[in-house]
């Protein structure tokens, strides 16, 4: 089942980062749907669990964390030493080109879609 849910996670980062050629810059966030961003976080399963670290950090909580501040995670010495505290405008930020704001994170997957950043964005502040 965990190899189910990563081959579809996987499956829907790429078709997400194919359909946008171009990240969008950031600017205001549209209103977010928390319901859609649950679904759409599905695509993030792939490497990130809400209450387990994976490839990626666990994300509950996330809102109000500072940035690589997890003890029991790895994270890349950029992220650690970013001072980021992550609110909505720094997850949209991060979420629309990781490497953009933080160059040298280990992340590398992109999300050009403001309306679909601001649902997944809408979910992980009610994981708290």
């Amino acid at each position: 089942m965990d190899r189910v849910k990563h081959a579809i996670g996987m499956t829907l980062l790429v078709l997400m980062t194919v359909s946008g050629a171009q990240a969008e810059e950031p600017r205001a966030l549209p209103a977010g749907d928390a319901a859609r961003g649950q679904g759409l976080y599905q695509a993030c399963s792939g490497c990130h669990s809400i209450d387990e670290n994976d490839v990626g950090p666990r994300h509950r909580g996330v809102l109000g964390r500072r940035a690589g501040s997890l003890p029991d995670y790895a994270y890349s010495q950029a992220l650690r030493e970013s001072q980021i505290v992550w609110d909505a405008a720094n997850l949209d930020r991060w979420l629309t080109s990781p490497q953009a704001l933080v160059p040298g994170a280990k992340m590398f997957f992109s999300l050009p879609d403001a309306q679909m950043r601001a649902d997944i964005i809408a979910y992980l502040a009610q994981q708290k």
